[in-house]
């Protein structure tokens, strides 16, 4: 009949339920029975009823008795209905409906469980706490499937929030069925022997399972030791579970001396579940949901374990114990070693089991009851007695925050104070009156470790101590109070409103955590009656269960972020990891040498971070910024090796290690547009290929491990050299040049570009036994060019145009990056939708760009507000970031935004729809414009591959330029190019890939460079006209000239600009050291001259000039510090302009050979310009750039002394002139002209 009522309950249920849970996985067996309605009255309770028609025994779903359901006598948050089942059961399912008829129904509730109706545990999903949803009017079901399943006998509903316009009111349901297990009951003092059969044995393979729980913190849970140290042991330490696997002289399985742990909080008197598989050396080890797999180290398939396991304990420990250990404490359940019920066997008292100690085979239920203190305003306030000389409490705690008020009880008959609380995980006990000074004890340290530790405190007349752990701490009797009268009440946790009257201080605030066996008096506080309101106070109080979490289990701070927590929440320190953000989840690193150049880097050395976000650790290479970016990948292959004696039974095998791992090399080689690395054979009477039967003598292996027998420059399975493919081997009958097999040094060298195979990491060489037979070999680094998904783009065209992908599964962390542009005002960039989860990232506006998200806390935006418009079509950066913390967005350099997450809210996304690029499902507020490089969690999507099969969608997007161009310095143009752009520096005075590299040259004694501005025309005297007519279009009216130099020659010439008309710019540096700036524009007048004698700027330091002449206003800037304004007498243009002069240096040294190389010159302190005249730059009527470029020798030639131009002349001359310098300059002056 039972089940018959409950099919049709499921019946009615799954037609009336409009609601069910997020995950609806069903059980693999049917455990879906009614529990509650075959149920008695005595089986309900609940905190209080309005009256007794709406009882507790009213509360079976879809029941109209009574007044139709269980309604409280005040309809606050600490009301609760229980049920008790009667025996332990598992329970599948809740269902929930308010009161028949009524206005009374139940919005959301907590669900606790118990098996003895004491010390209640609150049930969770996602790791996360969270009240259930209820109903929304009086009558309809809402049905939750529990999963994991519940096994417990006591049921707790606690209302949260309820109707408001009426009061709290619940029907509920229970599903699921009755639950069997074998139980066993360990005092501390006893164990389980079990003696294993021969057939039990089995030195490979190993499967332990159980469950337990305890209130002790350590414990031996199981253990098996054999010869020369071998063991498996299981054991409880500090509430955390280890298991420690020693094979021999191998260092435990965890590779630490603690073995491996796992949980936290196992100490909650609690059922938690362990397993155990060990298949030879790989163990996979459970504990409750938290699982880790390793390869433990030694021969573990060798273990020579003895014949006997304990559980609960080590009955004789051998020399393989050589750690402190304590027998377990608690229950243990279902105990399985190898598919044998050892607890079944110990009941049967069965051979092969020896029971030690007084065991029972039921568990006991430890009365204690817990407190927790939910927030900073929790409080307990319990009596005491007034007036008595000596004041007395203890108790224990448990908490992860630093900070909190333990204990406060005023002093009678002085406004003082007795106050005990955590400061900075210490315990400080702090006593005051007027007219004294305050006595303190500081006791314990980092007692905010989450583990329990009890408190024992005692004031009387000049004595004050406090006892932490066992651990005494006490005042000296000077210190103590003269006399003490105890105030009454005794404040646990925190203080009441002031309101209330009373005097409580709580300097660092209230207190967050568990607190038990509590005693006042050494009288036990009884909290059941606390709870029933018959004795003291309280707010906002957890009674009878110890709600704390570890929320660093599992651990979400990612890429070995350090994990530290408070009651509230979990912190990363992501320091040294090279990550950030809130879980350490984003790399600071960029993916690739593309990425840095077009941030504006130059060549060096950078950390690459190839797959973002993902679980590959950046490494450390070189990008060499040409105009592509060449990724360089050292190996500890790249001198020269030389190879001998080597033959096919004997061969040489040469190893290539990387600086990254072969993941990391995988990933960068799959990002680059190109990779190629260079491989040379020499050899002397070395083939690469036998000549009777083509059999390979020597190969390669690469990155797929395969074996390469091509080598450089040739195609896959070609066995071909690049000579071969080129035609030009040293015989023609042969491929490659060593296969010739002649006794001379040869070699085969090329590039190996083929990707999948690269990069090489072995090479073997066979044919090297034979007499004056020697081979050699060479492996340049990897090189890799470009970043094709950093260009990977797609243009939509139409807002009914998308791209669509897979699912996104970034359920705990997510993160979503990419470059758009546009000219459109809004638009969709990115949705994936959930049956109610989503995450849409849009342009909500021209300066706005907004992430909104639901997680099943309801639906969040955060938005960027740029004070420029982004529909500039200009490229821009998004990067968006949501996890169990926070969400945040960050476009370009804006700051970033971001979100926190709701306090123990959902933290799963659940999405299940196609990824949508560039538009929405609807079809509506779909994009228009390029999106580039769109990478979730590391990973790059294909735009272009999905947009040439897509309509309104196009491959790639031009237009870099107006987004990169600002890379280009100092006149640098930038051009276009397919992927991304390059800068042609040929009409600046700098060079590199953004014309920003300074050109420099070292100048010897005597040494210049000329540039000539116009052709070298003879002019007679009074031929001014038929200059003016041929270089009337060089005329200066202003210019612009930068340089540096450094030298320690005096007097030196730095720069001389001559004109047709003996008009002329100079800078000079004079024989005192000082730099001297003349300006001659008007040949029948004198020269202005601005000098600079505030330093000897010969001093052999990097001095920098800059000239700023706009007609006849000259602006002078030396060195960054020295600046003046000068007004030029002269004229206001430089006509004709003819030439250009730099870097003659007058030496009164003699002659010198003019075939001594100039490298020895330069190296000579008394013709030096410290090397430098860096970088010159002119603006010719304010629109021509003419840039003056020093490359090396080969870029110049040099002039005949005897032919030395008239310009070169008069630049000496005014040197000469201008310095009062009579004597002649040597015969080994050199010229260099453009």
């Amino acid at each position: 009949m039972g089940s018959v009522t409950g099919a049709v309950l499921k019946t009615l249920l799954l037609l009336s339920t409009p609601n069910w849970n997020r995950v609806l996985a069903g059980n693999s067996y049917n455990c879906d029975d009614p529990l509650v309605s075959p149920l008695s009255q005595a089986s309900f309770s609940s905190s209080s009823e309005l009256s007794s028609s709406h009882g507790p025994g009213f509360a079976r779903l879809n029941r109209r008795d009574g007044a139709g359901g269980w309604s409280p006598l005040v309809s606050n948050k600490y009301q609760w209905l229980q049920i008790d089942l009667g025996e332990r059961m598992e329970i599948t399912a809740v269902a929930t409906q308010g009161g028949y008829g009524s206005s009374n129904w139940v919005t959301s509730y907590l669900l606790m469980f118990s098996d003895s109706g004491r010390n209640w545990k609150q049930y969770r999903q996602e790791d996360s706490i969270w009240g259930f949803v209820g109903n929304a009017n009086a009558d309809s079901v809402v049905y939750y499937r529990l999963q994991p399943s519940i096994k417990a006998r006591f049921l707790r509903f606690i209302p949260l929030e309820w109707n408001p316009k009426g009061r709290i009111g619940m029907r509920i349901e229970v599903f699921g069925c009755a639950y069997r297990s074998e139980v066993v009951d360990l005092d501390g003092k006893s164990c389980l022997l079990y003696r294993l059969d021969k057939k039990s044995l089995s030195p490979i393979k190993d499967v332990i399972s159980l469950k337990f729980k305890t209130m002790q913190s350590d414990g031996i849970l199981l253990h098996r030791e054999g010869q020369n140290g071998d063991h498996i042991t299981l054991e409880l330490r500090r509430g955390k579970l280890f298991l420690l696997i020693n094979s021999g002289d191998a260092e435990p399985a965890a590779r630490a001396p603690g073995g491996l742990g796992l949980g936290s909080l196992l100490d909650d008197q609690q059922w938690h579940s362990a397993l155990v598989q060990r298949w030879g050396a790989q163990v996979n080890f459970t504990v409750d949901e938290h699982r880790r797999r390793f390869r433990a180290q030694g021969e573990l398939s060798d273990l020579r374990l003895g014949h006997e396991i304990s559980f609960g304990g080590i009955p004789a420990p051998g020399k393989s114990v050589s750690f402190p250990h304590k027998h377990f404490h608690g229950c243990l359940e279902n105990l399985f070693y190898n598919g044998v019920d050892i607890i079944d066997l110990a009941k049967r008292q069965d051979p092969q089991m020896i029971i030690l100690g007084n065991v029972s085979f039921s568990c006991s239920q430890p009365q204690s009851v817990p407190v927790t203190f939910l927030s900073p305003r929790s409080y307990l306030a319990l009596p005491g007695s007034f007036g008595e000389d000596e004041i007395s409490a203890t108790f224990q705690f448990r908490t992860w925050n630093k900070a909190g008020l333990l204990l406060f009880t005023e002093l009678q008959l002085v406004s003082g104070g007795l106050l005990l609380f955590l400061n900075d995980g210490k315990l400080k006990l702090h006593l005051y009156h007027p007219g004294k000074l305050p006595s303190d004890i500081t006791a314990g340290v980092g007692l905010n470790d989450g583990q329990w530790h009890s408190v024992s405190l005692s004031a009387k007349r000049n004595y004050l101590s406090v006892m932490v752990d066992g651990q005494v701490a006490s005042a000296s009797p000077s210190q103590g109070p003269e006399q003490i009268y105890s105030g009454g009440t005794f404040y646990f946790g925190g203080c009441p409103d002031s309101s209330f009257g009373s005097k409580c201080k709580s300097p660092l605030g209230g207190f967050q955590g568990c607190m038990r066996l509590i005693s006042i008096r050494h009288e036990v506080v009884d909290l059941i009656s606390v709870q029933r309101g018959t004795l003291g106070n309280f707010s906002d109080l957890q009674i009878d269960s110890c709600g704390i979490t570890d929320r660093c289990l599992p651990n979400y701070c990612e890429h070995g972020g350090e994990c530290s927590q408070s009651w509230d929440t979990f912190h990363c320190n992501c320091a040294n990891t090279g990550y950030r953000g809130a879980t350490c989840h984003s790399s600071i690193y960029e993916q690739s040498c593309e990425a840095y150049k077009h941030k504006g880097n130059t060549s060096g050395f950078y950390y690459i971070d190839a797959d973002g976000s993902g679980p590959l650790e950046p490494f450390l290479l070189y990008c060499n910024m040409t105009e592509t970016a060449w990724t360089i990948v050292q190996h500890n292959g790249s001198d020269v090796t030389r190879v001998r004696n080597t033959s096919p039974e004997h061969p040489y095998t040469g190893l290539f290690e990387y600086v990254a791992s072969m993941e990391q090399l995988q990933a960068t080689i799959n990002r680059s547009e190109h990779c190629e690395q260079e491989l040379t054979y020499y050899c002397k009477k070395s083939r690469l290929v036998s000549k009777e039967d083509g059999t390979p003598l020597s190969w390669w292996v690469g990155r797929t491990n395969e074996t390469q027998t091509y080598w450089g420059g040739s195609l896959p399975d070609a066995q071909k050299c690049t000579c071969g493919l080129k035609g030009n081997c040293a015989d023609s009958q042969y491929y490659c040049n060593c296969d010739a097999d002649r006794n001379e040094w040869a070699n085969d060298t090329g590039f190996l570009s083929y990707k999948e195979h690269l990069p090489v990491t072995k090479i073997v060489i066979t044919d090297t036994a034979r007499p004056h037979s020697e081979a050699a070999y060479r492996l340049g680094p990897l090189l890799c060019r470009g970043d094709k998904l950093f260009w990977n783009s797609a243009s939509f065209n139409t807002e009914a145009s998308y791209l669509h992908f897979p699912t996104f599964h970034g359920e705990l962390s997510a993160d979503v990056s990419f470059f758009f542009k546009t000219t459109a005002s809004s638009g969709v960039f990115l949705e994936n939708l959930g049956i109610t989860d989503f995450i849409r990232i849009e342009l909500r506006s021209p300066a706005v760009v907004t992430f909104s998200f639901d997680v099943g806390n309801g639906p969040f935006e955060v938005s960027v507000q740029s004070p420029t418009h982004f529909n500039d079509n200009k490229w821009h950066h998004v990067r968006v970031e949501r996890n169990m913390k926070e969400a945040s967005v960050q476009v370009d350099q804006l700051s970033p935004r971001t979100q926190p997450a709701p306090a123990d809210g959902h933290v799963l996304l659940q999405l299940n729809s196609q990824l949508f690029v560039g538009g929405t499902a609807t079809r509506q507020r779909g994009f228009l414009g390029c999106i580039r490089s769109l990478q979730l969690n590391g990973e790059a999507l294909d735009l272009e591959d999905r947009a040439r099969v897509t309509p309104g969608v196009e491959p790639g997007c031009a237009g870099h330029c107006s987004s990169y161009g600002r890379l280009c310095h100092h006149g640098g143009a930038c051009r276009e190019k397919p992927s991304g752009f390059s800068c042609d520096c040929t009409s600046s005075a700098y060079a590199g890939p953004f014309c920003s590299d300074e050109i420099s040259a070292y100048f010897g004694s005597g040494s210049s460079v000329t540039y000539n501005f116009q052709e070298n025309y003879s002019l007679s005297k009074n031929s001014s006209s038929r200059a003016a007519s041929f270089h009337g279009d060089t005329r200066l009216s202003r210019e612009t000239i930068k340089f540096s130099f450094r030298t320690t020659r005096t007097p030196s010439l730095l720069l001389y600009l001559s004109s047709f008309y003996k008009e002329y710019l100079s800078v000079i540096i004079a024989k005192n050291g000082s730099l001297q700036i003349r300006y001659k524009l008007n040949r029948y007048q004198e020269p202005d001259v601005v000098n600079f004698d505030f330093k000897n700027m010969a001093d052999g330091q990097l001095h920098h000039v800059k000239i700023n002449r706009e007609e006849a206003v000259v602006f002078v800037e030396i060195d960054e510090s020295m600046r003046r304004q000068v007004h030029l007498a002269s004229g206001t243009e430089l006509s004709a302009v003819r030439s250009l002069v730099l870097g003659r240096i007058t030496d009164h040294s003699g002659t010198r050979d003019d075939r001594e190389p100039l490298t020895n010159t330069i190296k000579s302190d008394s013709a030096v310009i410290g090397g430098l005249i860096a970088v010159v730059i002119f603006i010719l009527l304010c629109i021509t750039a003419i840039a003056v470029r020093i490359y090396q020798q080969k870029r110049l030639y040099k002039r005949n002394e005897a032919k030395r131009s008239e310009n070169v002349d008069n630049a000496e001359a005014v040197l000469k002139s201008e310095l009062n310098i009579q004597n002649a300059v040597g015969e080994n002056q050199k010229e260099y002209f453009f």
